[in-house]
């Protein structure tokens, strides 16, 4: 199967771009990339400073003219109106994605992935705007053989999962009747620069820099596919350029590795002790495994991931060892507590 010629080519080096929840890891990391691949773009980036937002994150970017940044919700009809009706398209990673939290407390995660999400389609369908929305691999919920495709059914496990599985259930109903521009990116694991750092990556290297215990789910054999942040922009903004409207896109890494394996090789790169390693409870409903079956935007649109994973992650490990100004203020007791961290269900 070659590349799919039929699909339209956007201009995005002159486009502006609406970005919500821009001050993300991933949402952060995406504006940066777009910057400085494209000259004559211009982003407008909403976020409401949540948990897992963060200023800093694009501090270096603040005084670029081509950047602006609005303080606001998704959830809110006439900011989100005003500003999709001044933008040539909308990339939504607006999201809650702690699933510990969602399991904590759902309704943040409900407002905010499902009625925000709502909330763009919305004012897209009213003013005839193209979105990438932002979803994830945990739609699916768990396989333990072969790799979900973008045909398989959706059948989440968590608040975080199904509120996300909502969301792109209401991008496929307005696309079908509204015939709205819309394409969706279901992404595996991302780490990388900036990741907050209750995230399992920031956290085990943050624990092990303090020498503090490293509590891992179960017996750790959970498995996840990572890919680097960077792989992942470069897949959206193809996606952007290319991707097919009503369609969805599977993105994979295809480095499958157990929870376990992946401490473990955080902790020989930190040179620290595996005697770090404790097992704590399980998640209730905790995934068994993730995988993603990227077949269809690596042959259609030519898009694979360049970035080698054990190169990355020690690049990954000595950004948060050489930017403490950057974690420390955002480290909460779950990260920093001396003995391991419990939540209660």
């Amino acid at each position: 199967m070659g590349l799919d010629t039929t699909t339209p080519q956007v201009n995005i080096s002159a486009m502006k771009l609406l970005v919500t929840g821009g001050l993300g890891f991933i949402g952060s990391n995406f504006i940066r990339y777009m910057l400085t691949k494209h000259d004559n773009i211009q982003i407008i980036n909403l976020d409401k400073l949540s948990i897992g937002s963060n200023p800093a994150n694009l501090r270096d970017v603040e005084k670029d003219e081509r950047y602006q940044f609005i303080k606001g919700n998704v959830t809110n009809k006439k900011l989100v109106e005003n500003l999709v009706s001044k933008a040539d398209a909308i990339v939504n990673f607006a999201a809650e994605t702690h699933v510990d939290r969602s399991i904590a407390d759902p309704w943040p995660f409900i407002r905010s992935n499902t009625i925000g999400a709502i909330t763009i389609f919305e004012a897209a369908r009213k003013h005839r705007k193209h979105v990438l929305h932002i979803s994830t691999d945990e739609v699916y919920g768990d396989i333990t053989e072969g790799s979900f495709n973008e045909e398989d059914r959706i059948k989440p496990s968590s608040p975080y999962s199904a509120c996300k599985a909502a969301a792109d259930m209401f991008a496929q109903a307005y696309h079908r009747t509204y015939n709205l521009d819309i394409v969706i990116a279901r992404c595996t694991n991302n780490y990388g620069p900036y990741q907050f750092p209750e995230k399992l990556i920031p956290k085990t290297i943050i624990r092990a820099l303090y020498g503090l215990p490293i509590p891992v789910y179960g017996k750790g054999t959970n498995i996840r596919d990572w890919i680097y942040v960077h792989d992942f922009c470069e897949a959206l903004n193809l996606l952007l350029e290319k991707g097919r409207s009503g369609e969805i896109y599977n993105v994979s890494g295809d480095n499958e590795l157990r929870n376990i394996d992946i401490v473990k090789t955080i902790l020989n790169v930190m040179g620290k002790p595996e005697g770090l390693i404790i097992f704590a409870e399980d998640r209730p409903g905790h995934d068994v495994r993730y995988s993603l079956d990227s077949s269809k935007i690596r042959k259609k649109l030519g898009w694979k991931p360049k970035h080698n994973f054990k190169e990355t992650l020690e690049t990954t490990v000595n950004w948060y060892v050489e930017n403490e100004q950057w974690w420390k203020p955002l480290a909460t007791e779950q990260v920093l507590h001396p003995t391991p961290w419990k939540l209660k269900w």
